[in-house]
């Protein structure tokens, strides 16, 4: 990727030729907006699609969209979903088979060819798809949907002018602001009483879109407010996480009181690793139709709360809520960093808003690091 251009700024009619310009491209433009109570990815035409005047109020098992007293467009944090459901489906067929004359026929599922175009994505996010890069297109095995689906995609990143309140990046050093990783970025100043786009390219392909769209030189009190916006969100996180050597810390108190503490009060729901950006866990399903001429495979989403996930002859591997909470811990901050050379967080903070008894990552670290290599009682 190219080193980022200069920066211009682009009012919001440039916004609206930018999300024009990449539909008439042939991208599919995916960005936020409003549906069922939440900030949700969902197609978008223009920017009268876009969440004008909404802020979310974030908090452990707690999550509730205000309205603002402006209309800033990027005036909100991260919802209950992230762009993986776009690059890594949550269902996702592999082939199916047909009986005929001569036997069954399989036929192999084609690699999508849509080109897709995400509007908004946060420095957390664009880490995220950074570590899902890893899992997927790295090693000797390349996931070929994935990369079909990723090799295409075109990131318009927004910078992050206010924290949420489960947020922790800074501490995982994935923002506020995105340094990488995109075509486009944006950041949302008030001038002149409105508001406009401090933006800069990060490739030639987004240099190549950002020329065509109507926009003005930014002057230096443009790029300042845009800096003073972002250390507003880098110095106001909802959470923190003392994340030095929390690979050893965790790996060696695998033992601690804590686990138990934590299964008390965990559901195994499975919901911080659905809404996790990350987490990469799948299953196979075979399905038949009644007559026994036709098959499918599917490869759907799963999660390591569940107790078929870690079944193997004669039961399952993490039969106790304890268990399973502790894998996904230690795999998250952990044994990621072995087999990936990566953590598997990004401090977005969905698993602390969206758990349902507010189960907070960050103080479960917190409590195993103020007393490390504790005994567990009985």
């Amino acid at each position: 990727m190219a080193e980022p251009t200069g920066h211009v700024l682009l009012d919001r009619d440039g916004l609206d030729a930018l999300i024009a310009t990449l539909g008439q491209r042939g991208y599919r433009v995916v960005g936020p907006t409003v549906r069922d109570r939440a900030i949700v990815y969902d197609d978008i035409t223009g920017v009268g699609d876009l969440p004008a005047g909404w802020t979310d109020e974030q908090d452990g098992g707690h999550y509730r969209l205000k309205r603002r007293g402006d209309d800033a467009l990027f005036g909100y944090v991260v919802g209950p979903q992230s762009w993986k459901k776009f690059l890594h489906p949550p269902r996702l067929k592999l082939w199916s088979a047909k009986r005929g004359e001569d036997g069954f026929t399989v036929a192999q599922e084609a690699e999508p060819t849509e080109k897709l175009a995400f509007i908004g994505v946060r420095s957390c996010e664009i880490a995220a798809i950074a570590v899902q890069d890893r899992v997927f297109l790295q090693g000797a095995y390349v996931d070929p949907h994935y990369r079909a689906r990723r090799e295409g995609a075109f990131i318009v990143a927004v910078n992050c002018g206010e924290a949420g309140g489960t947020c922790f990046c800074v501490s995982m050093k994935t923002g506020p602001r995105a340094d990488k990783g995109f075509d486009i970025s944006l950041t949302e100043i008030a001038v002149d009483g409105a508001f406009a786009y401090l933006t800069e390219a990060g490739s030639p392909a987004g240099a190549e879109v950002l020329a065509t769209l109507p926009q003005r030189p930014a002057a230096k009190h443009h790029r300042d407010a845009a800096d003073a916006a972002v250390d507003n969100a880098r110095h106001h996180m909802g959470r923190t996480m003392d994340a030095y050597g929390i690979r050893d810390l965790l790996m060696d108190n695998l033992e601690h009181p804590r686990w138990n503490e934590v299964a008390e009060r965990c559901l195994t729901c499975g919901n911080c690793t659905l809404v996790c950006p990350t987490c990469f866990c799948t299953s196979v399903e075979d399905a038949s139709d009644l007559s026994g001429g036709a098959a499918e495979r599917t490869r759907r989403w799963d999660s390591c709360f569940t107790m078929d996930f870690s079944y193997i002859h004669g039961g399952s591997v993490r039969a106790s809520p304890k268990s399973r909470y502790r894998q996904w811990m230690t795999h998250k901050l952990a044994s990621w960093w072995d087999q990936f050379d990566t953590s598997g967080c990004v401090g977005c903070g969905r698993c602390i808003t969206w758990c349902p008894v507010g189960i907070d990552i960050t103080e479960e670290a917190r409590a195993i690091r103020a007393a490390p290599q504790a005994e567990e009682t009985t």
